[in-house]
């Protein structure tokens, strides 16, 4: 099947930036009335997310049990300070270092969640497709290559979730507005690699192999993709909410990548399933 083509009509889409990013907020809510009618194929999509929960969770309290101690370990220079501004300083350093460990985790998280169920998560994007009219055939290529695509795709997004962790810790460093900055950051920033892994599957049946690709067909409508990535991290953020927000998400992903192509998404089609 020969690529789609991402429509250049979309960049010049004059809603509002608000607007799309609602609409994209309102993607989770169209990808939770998909999934309610296939609980089967719900359930068993919560089941990876529920294995990668378990795993960060206990990072996380390992890290929150030790934050004192790790904040202490980054700031030597503050050893002769006077005792409050030292606690200030330190503060702020648990803050900025949680925030990175926080976004690193998600994003490791999602990652992970879609290379452990990437043949469900494969069946739920083909399921929504198929809700719709003309869903794409499925990507015919040699299981071999696509691995190795997925392989060297993932170390690459886990690199730069990486790079940002690292950046908004040292952003969070920065004395009272870093600590907000490097929270607000974070979650666009997250978001936003979230939303590249969404739309990964249902672009790939649609002939964009590639990161750039990805990235490319999300420019055209980005507050919508910022509105679905977004919130989708804030709720993977959250212990085990991630476990039912996951397969949510990838189906309302599914339904971004058929927008950013130019497909119809407004009206299901009526089969005898």
């Amino acid at each position: 099947m020969p690529p789609y083509a991402l429509p250049s009509s979309i960049t010049a889409d004059p809603v509002s930036a608000t607007t799309e990013f609602a609409a994209g907020v309102g993607l989770l809510g169209r990808g939770l009335g998909l999934m309610v009618r296939r609980p089967r194929l719900f359930w068993l999509g919560a089941l990876p997310p529920l294995i990668t929960s378990i795993l960060f969770v206990i990072i996380v309290v390992l890290i929150a049990t030790n934050l004192t101690d790790i904040a202490g370990w980054l700031t030597p220079f503050a050893d002769g300070w006077s005792p409050g501004t030292a606690e200030v300083i330190r503060v702020l350093v648990a803050i900025g270092f949680l925030t990175g460990s926080i976004l690193l985790m998600v994003l490791s998280f999602t990652t992970l969640t879609l290379a452990l169920g990437s043949p469900l998560y494969d069946k739920i994007s083909e399921y929504v497709d198929e809700e719709f009219i003309d869903p794409p055939e499925p990507l015919d290529e040699p299981v071999r290559v696509s691995a190795v695509r997925a392989v060297r795709q993932s170390v690459a997004l886990i690199v730069v979730g990486a790079i940002g962790a690292v950046v908004f810790l040292l952003v969070g460093l920065i004395p009272v507005a870093g600590s907000i900055v490097a929270a607000v950051g974070s979650a666009v920033f997250g978001g936003w690699m979230i939303g590249t892994e969404l739309v990964g599957s249902p672009l790939e049946r649609r002939g964009v192999l590639t990161l750039a690709g990805r990235r490319t067909a999300m420019r055209t409508r980005r507050a919508r993709s910022l509105g679905l990535g977004v919130p989708t991290f804030l709720l993977l953020s959250l212990p085990f909410v991630g476990i039912v927000a996951f397969p949510v998400a990838m189906a309302a992903g599914t339904i971004l990548a058929r927008q950013l192509s130019g497909e119809e998404t407004t009206a299901a089609v009526v089969t005898d399933r």
